[in-house]
């Protein structure tokens, strides 16, 4: 059956929510295939390991370019055709990646890859369009999950890919990947007309404007920033623990840790629920008093394998829920905006990602593990700091609407 020339809300289907899981995953994934294989990249392109930890920092803040310039597109186009562009654009960037021949040249094209593999941060947005009011929570925390398992599979699977061929391999795999899931999108995206009409310069400016009218948007895009940023700290950093004593693991081996954060795809699609429910303001503020407990008990954890994985768990459960109740109350605050929403979420995301991972890298060659956990207990607590003074403050959230006095903005 053809499919309406404007697709109406409710029309995500089980098999349509998972495509856009897994391809939302794919395209966050991209960012993350050098963190575990950092050794590995630093032997064969002979660089020092304080170097190739920029790799990822550089990743991280191409994503959030992409997210400011490239995001906001997805209120104003077709989104059926811009999607599959965007993966092809990836595509090309991951075969760069592939073929650098230097860490210079390495480092250029992953801040290329960053910009460009950006659809999943338009595919969340879209499947918010497309779901109804009563499952939005559901079906954004089913995105969202699919966006969690990409980031932690992709460093299981860069182990074992650049443990069996080299680390090269893995980049060219995922460029197939892309094309592929271009097209299977292509294909299964419904028409749905564009949110609004603008310039591209008024759009861009647009973004700014719809976070400086509502304090809710501020306020959530701090935590979200806050959370990002110890995400990327503790992930970061894994990678130099596991990699030297007393632990010195493979590349497979580390990687493996990162199915441990899996869970963190479990409790994100029930922190949708959660949403659903109206409970989104007290379920944030508990993720965040585990987050400070799991940080302390990190710092008894660098000798300890199952103690990591423990406090891996622990971290990722409470940081991912978090960023899902974060997304679905912005989601819920405008119809016609939630790309550009989106956009200033991302945004805020992966600036705050690549400050954890330059900390990350900067924290280890200063005080290790321990500097790592204590920096991580202190973000953890202003994070809390900061849901506490917004809880008591002007605004009120409830059921993912804001109820807020025009004084608050």
């Amino acid at each position: 059956m053809a499919a309406p020339r404007t697709a109406q809300p409710g029309v995500m289907s089980r098999r349509l929510t998972f495509l856009f899981a897994v391809a939302a995953g794919a395209a966050i994934g991209n960012l993350y295939w050098a963190q575990p294989i950092l050794g590995l990249i630093a032997d064969d392109l002979g660089a020092a390991t304080a170097t190739v930890g920029w790799l990822v920092t550089a990743t991280q803040i191409g994503y959030a370019v992409g997210v400011l310039l490239l995001v906001p597109l997805g209120d104003v186009l077709d989104r059926r055709r811009f999607v599959p562009v965007l993966l092809l654009t990836s595509a090309a960037a991951l075969l760069l990646c592939a073929l650098a021949p230097s860490t210079g040249m390495l480092l250029l094209a992953l801040g290329v890859l960053g910009v460009t593999t950006v659809s999943g941060q338009v595919l969340t947005p879209l499947a918010g369009d497309l779901a109804g009011d009563a499952h939005r929570g559901q079906v954004v925390g089913v995105v969202g999950s699919g966006t969690l398992t990409g980031i932690l599979a992709s460093r299981t699977i860069s182990g074992f890919v650049a443990d069996a061929a080299e680390w090269r391999a893995i980049f060219a795999l995922a460029a197939v990947v892309a094309v592929l899931l271009a097209v299977l999108l292509y294909r299964a995206i419904p028409p749905l007309a564009p949110r609004t009409r603008m310039p591209y310069p008024a759009l861009i400016a647009s973004v700014g404007a719809v976070v400086m009218r509502d304090r809710a948007v501020r306020w959530t895009l701090l935590l979200a920033a806050t959370g990002f940023a110890v995400f990327s700290l503790l992930w970061t950093a894994l990678t130099f623990l596991l990699s030297g004593p007393p632990f010195e693991y493979p590349v497979p081996v580390i990687g493996l840790f990162g199915l441990a954060g899996l869970a963190g795809a479990v409790a994100v699609q029930h922190a949708g629920r959660l949403h659903d429910r109206g409970w989104s303001l007290p379920a944030t503020g508990a993720a965040w008093v585990l987050a400070v407990g799991a940080f302390v008990g990190a710092a008894f954890a660098g000798r300890s394998a199952l103690l990591l994985v423990i406090v891996i768990v622990v971290v990722d459960v409470v940081l991912q829920a978090q960023a899902l109740l974060n997304r679905a109350r912005l989601f819920a605050l405008s119809d016609e905006a939630r790309s550009r929403l989106n956009t200033a979420l991302g945004t805020a995301n992966f600036v705050g990602g690549a400050v954890g991972s330059a900390a990350a890298t900067t924290l280890w060659s200063a005080g290790g593990w321990t500097a790592v956990t204590m920096a991580g207990t202190a973000l953890c607590c202003f994070a809390l700091t900061v849901w506490a003074l917004g809880r008591r403050g002007p605004l009120v959230i409830r059921h993912g609407l804001a109820d807020r006095p025009e004084a608050s903005a």
